[in-house]
């Protein structure tokens, strides 16, 4: 907790509520458009890991 010496004016208190807010804001369209978008980084994730696996199974196959 931080203890002022002196008491913030109107003006300062809003302001520092208002980025506060926006950073808040942005950190949680942040965090939607992760978990959004997540199902195609799998996929490609799985396509990946699935032709590397198809690769080491020829090499060692053959």
């Amino acid at each position: 907790m931080v203890l002022w010496s002196y008491p913030p004016p109107p003006g300062q208190l809003k302001m520092t509520a208002f980025f506060f807010v926006a950073g808040v804001s942005l950190f949680a369209i942040g965090a939607h458009l992760s978990f959004a978008n997540i199902a195609p980084q799998q996929a490609r994730a799985k396509a990946r890991k699935d032709l590397i696996k198809d690769r080491i199974r020829k090499l060692l196959d053959d």
